[in-house]
């Protein structure tokens, strides 16, 4: 549960600005969609492999 304290006077855009920064930081949206259906530990490990390669690629293009 995310409590965000909010001080006297304080505008309540501002407290709101906070609760979604907080929000995001825990990753509670990514974790209910993650949830929703199940995915093979292979189709997860798969997906991990392709990222890394991407971003292997991405970073040898940078440096030629």
């Amino acid at each position: 549960m995310l409590i965000i304290p909010v001080k006297d006077g304080e505008n309540i855009d501002r407290a709101l600005k906070r609760f979604k920064r907080k929000f995001d930081r825990t990753k509670t949206m990514r974790n209910l969609r993650e949830r929703k259906q199940f995915t093979k530990p292979s189709v997860t490990r798969r997906r991990e492999i392709q990222k890394a390669s991407y971003i292997q690629r991405l970073r040898d293009s940078e440096n030629i």
